[in-house]
């Protein structure tokens, strides 16, 4: 059985900003003492060794950069809060990956097929258990879920899938599987290990924060949850923006922006029971931003 690791009390977080702030947060809920900072792999572990910090969390960075930060951890005796390294440099091979989800019995997206790209996070554990969240469309100015097409049989059979293909891997922690879908066709096309930013969307749809569980099960813990008793509920929208300088966030029912002091962009999230809902709440904070006219082209 795995063991249970060591606990981390002071991480440093890679990255700025807002991409920064939710893992932060997420380290404080669990009662570390998180240090934020930017640089290269090398400036980042004598950041962490002159900070005191016992692990280095990649934050939202790609996974060649991951391989990276997860050696340089190895031979400087730190914690990595991420993939193994070989784990990493897998999904790093856009190929070998492929293929692994071949044998794991996934069909694979031809390179150029039709069809709309759907995005999955999952939360996997060192006990074989793995969790798949909410479906998921990027856009160009923002990021939805559920998807309206996509029937409670699809979700289910695209997050029976992925699992799978994480199980595979051996995957522990949160790792982003991405397929293509058209009709009743699918197919997967590649993963990305750790948070990719729209985490919030889980957050508001499912329950619970990814981050946090993905510290957790990095430390050993089991993942409670099952997946029978996991449901979405509503619709939810999220939007990476800037404000204007000095606006005033006035809040309110179904939103949230995330913002930091140190970067222009921030992440306003917005959730409701149905799609009509949630446009009707965003386009208020837009409206208050930018005037009405404006609000409804950021629709």
């Amino acid at each position: 059985m795995p063991m249970r690791l060591s606990p981390v009390s002071r991480p440093l977080v890679a990255g700025y900003g807002v991409a920064a702030l939710r893992i932060r947060q997420a380290c404080s809920e669990l009662g570390m003492w998180p240090v934020v900072a930017l640089g290269g792999e090398a400036t980042l572990i004598d950041e962490a060794r002159a900070a005191g910090c016992d692990a280095l969390h990649p934050g939202e960075c790609d996974v060649v950069r991951q391989v990276a930060l997860a050696k340089r951890c190895r031979h400087s005796g730190l914690r990595f809060l991420g993939a193994e390294p070989a784990l990493l440099e897998g999904m790093a091979n856009g190929r070998a990956v492929r293929q692994s989800m071949r044998e794991a019995g996934l069909p694979l997206a031809a390179p150029e097929s039709d069809g709309e790209i759907v995005a999955m996070s999952l939360l996997a554990d060192r006990f074989g258990r793995v969790l798949y969240l909410s479906p998921r469309q990027r856009r160009s100015d923002d990021a939805v879920a559920p998807l309206s097409g996509l029937t409670v049989e699809r979700y289910r059979y695209l997050g029976e899938l992925a699992a799978r293909g994480a199980a595979s891997l051996g995957v522990v922690g949160l790792v982003e599987m991405r397929f293509r879908v058209a009709g009743n066709r699918l197919g997967f096309m590649d993963m990305r290990p750790g948070p990719t930013g729209d985490e919030a969307l889980d957050e508001a749809l499912v329950g619970l924060d990814p981050l946090v569980k993905q510290l957790r099960v990095l430390a050993g813990e089991p993942l409670r949850e099952r997946q029978s008793r996991v449901s979405l509920s509503g619709q939810a929208r999220l939007w990476r923006l800037e404000p204007p300088l000095n606006a005033i966030f006035t809040g309110g029912p179904g939103v949230r922006l995330d913002r930091c002091e140190q970067s222009g962009e921030s992440r306003l999230l917005v959730w409701g029971r149905r799609p009509g809902e949630v446009e009707r709440r965003a386009w208020r904070i837009f409206a208050e931003w930018w005037g009405p006219e404006e609000a409804s082209r950021c629709l």
